[in-house]
C-alpha cells in the first residue's frame, strides 16, 4: 500500500465572504463580544429570547431626524448604519449590532412621541388605517464591514374610540415609542391585521437578526 501523504490544507473561505475565524469553534472565548448599539430594553428582551446577550450596551448619540424628502424604510436603514458606525469606531474588536425602527403612513414618517400633543396625532392618524413598520438592522464587523437589512411588516390597526384614545394616553406607554404605541403592551388591543414580523414591529426582527449573526458563524444554528 502507498504511503499516504500529508493531509490537505483546508480550503480557503471565498474571497469577501463575510465569516469571522474561529466564530464556530468549541470555545466560546475566539468569538468577538457582541455590543448592542442601543439603550432599549425591549431590544435586550428580544436577543435574550435566541440566547444572545451583549457584553456591552452603548447607545449612540446621533442626530436622528429625517432628512428632506426622506422615506420611512430609508431613514430606518440609514439611522441604523449610523448608530453602528458611531460605535463601531471606538470599538474595533467588536461585534456591533444596531437598529432602528420607523412607523410610516405612505410617505409620511411619524415621530418617537414626547409629548400627548404627538402621541394624539399619531393615534389619529393609525386610526382605522394601514401602515408600515420598518426596522434598519446593521451588523458592524471587526474588519470594518457593515451587514445590513431593512424589514416591513404592515398593520392595521381598528377604528379608535375617544375613550381607548384617551385610557392610551393616560398609560403612558407610548412615550418615546416610534408611532406613539408599543404593540407589545396594551395597544395590541388595536390591532386588527399584522402582515410581517411580530418582533420587528416590537424593535428588532429576529429572524432576520440571528440570519446574520448565523451566518458570519457567530451565533449556533
Amino acid at each position: 500500500m502507498p504511503e499516504a501523504g500529508p493531509p490537505a490544507p483546508p480550503a480557503a473561505a471565498p474571497e469577501g465572504a463575510a465569516t469571522l475565524p474561529d466564530a464556530t469553534g468549541p470555545d466560546k472565548a475566539a468569538r468577538p463580544p457582541l455590543v448592542l448599539a442601543s439603550g432599549s430594553p425591549r431590544r435586550r428582551d428580544l436577543l435574550a429570547r435566541i440566547g444572545v446577550v451583549p457584553a456591552r450596551i452603548l447607545p449612540p448619540e446621533i442626530d436622528e431626524r429625517p432628512r428632506p424628502q426622506e422615506l420611512p424604510r430609508q431613514l430606518a436603514g440609514r439611522l441604523s448604519q449610523e448608530k453602528a458606525r458611531a460605535v463601531m469606531a471606538g470599538e474595533p474588536q467588536a461585534l456591533v449590532l444596531a437598529a432602528d425602527t420607523v412607523v410610516g403612513v405612505g410617505r409620511r414618517i411619524l415621530p418617537k412621541a414626547e409629548t400627548e400633543a404627538q402621541a394624539r396625532d399619531c393615534l389619529a392618524l393609525l386610526s382605522g388605517r394601514r401602515h408600515r413598520v420598518y426596522t434598519g438592522v446593521a451588523l458592524g464587523l471587526p474588519d470594518g464591514r457593515l451587514l445590513t437589512r431593512v424589514v416591513e411588516s404592515v398593520v392595521t390597526f381598528q377604528r379608535l374610540t375617544a375613550a381607548q384614545v384617551e385610557a392610551y394616553i393616560a398609560s403612558g406607554e407610548w412615550r418615546g415609542k416610534a408611532g406613539g404605541y408599543t404593540i407589545q403592551e396594551s395597544a395590541e388591543a388595536f390591532v386588527r391585521f399584522l402582515s410581517g414580523s411580530h418582533s420587528n414591529v416590537v424593535g428588532l426582527p429576529l429572524h432576520e437578526t440571528a440570519q446574520l449573526l448565523r451566518g458570519i458563524g457567530w451565533l449556533r444554528p
